[in-house]
């Protein structure tokens, strides 16, 4: 759309990872030239992880930053832009939603909201240096590389339960690991993991650090007694473990919208009924950032696919307003081109 030389974007997406890139894809293909805001961590989480055995048709596996690749190439295959910049501020009101890159401001009809979620960390020693050589936040996506292995599970809710629960299909051990005696898992769930000859309760003690072996895979976590309840407060245990699942809940990356569109106490976006539309006309969310149950990329794809043909049927059945304001495109297409020529292809 253009009026005197100026325009305004059709379809703005902020994030990227399986949500932004699938909302892409699908928003390019129905011919609206999406704005793709992907941050500079494009990829999403799948940008740091290693090998991802679950997702449809890759029947040997595919590397996570490879997968994003692809889902990436394939968007722009079809006319998706890209700008690899954080979006810093947004502002939502009806007609045309003013989104910020640092200084540069560009104005959209419609917006996705696919920003995603990270889990929270412990914040330990070795953490972070073992992410996906042994640590890992995700028991679904992860539990398979660990066989017969002995493990454990950080965490006293129903995720850190359901955790345990699956890897204890694979694991010769799982070790469930929580700060207090008492959980915050229902007790249903508590009884279920109870149950299972291979998981055992370890409360109520912390994670000090882990250590990794000489192949720098996680070898060791050692734990610390918090409380004096039947020994002395202080007391410490060593594990050998070769996975380490930390389940102590996500946070969603709202922050951009806080106060301009409805959230749960949590944070996540709160979408109407089983769409992508959120409280504010034209502004739809998807991936992880609504999903605090699957979080899977598959999942997020899926929602990726709905906010953009959501999107595509609100801009076909809304006129656009004759207050809308209209801004030069110059500024963001400047920034995309100076990008490209500065990102290595991949």
């Amino acid at each position: 759309m253009s009026q005197d030389g100026y325009s305004v974007e059709k379809v703005t997406i902020i994030g990227s990872g399986p949500a932004g890139y699938t909302a892409a894809l699908y928003a390019a293909r129905a011919d609206l030239q999406p704005l793709v805001i992907e941050g500079f961590f494009w990829g999403g989480l799948l940008q740091q992880t290693t090998e991802v055995e679950n997702y449809p048709g890759f029947r040997d596996g595919i590397m996570g930053p490879e997968l994003m690749n692809e889902f990436r190439a394939q968007a722009e295959r079809f006319g998706a832009r890209f700008v690899t910049e954080e979006a810093t501020r947004v502002e939502l009101a009806g007609g045309t939603h003013r989104v910020w890159i640092g200084e540069r401001e560009v104005r959209t009809r419609a917006l996705i909201l696919a920003m995603g979620a990270e889990p929270r960390k412990l914040g330990v020693a070795g953490e972070q240096e073992l992410a996906a050589r042994g640590v890992s936040y995700c028991a679904t996506c992860d539990a398979a590389f660990f066989r017969d292995k002995p493990t454990l599970v950080v965490g006293g809710g129903d995720s850190a339960m359901e955790e345990a629960i699956f890897l204890s299909k694979f694991a010769s051990r799982v070790e469930l690991v929580h700060r207090r005696e008492e959980f915050r898992a229902s007790q249903i769930m508590v009884d279920r993991a109870r149950a299972i000859e291979n998981i055992d309760f370890l409360t109520p003690y912390v994670i000090d650090r882990f250590d990794a072996d000489d192949g720098g895979s996680l070898a060791r976590a050692y734990l610390r007694r918090v409380d004096g309840a039947g020994g002395a407060d202080g007391e410490t245990r060593e594990l050998e473990v070769s996975g380490a699942f930390i389940a102590v809940g996500h946070r969603p990356n709202s922050d951009i919208v806080e106060g301009q569109v409805e959230v749960d106490e949590e944070g996540y976006v709160l979408t109407e009924g089983r769409s992508t539309r959120t409280n504010v006309e034209g502004v739809f969310a998807a991936g992880d950032l609504v999903d605090n149950t699957y979080r899977q990329a598959v999942t997020a794809a899926g929602t990726g696919c709905q906010a953009a043909l959501d999107a595509e049927r609100w801009l076909r059945d809304t006129p656009l307003s004759p207050e809308a304001h209209w801004v030069s495109r110059d500024e963001v297409e400047e920034a995309i081109e100076a990008h490209a020529a500065e990102t290595p292809a991949s």
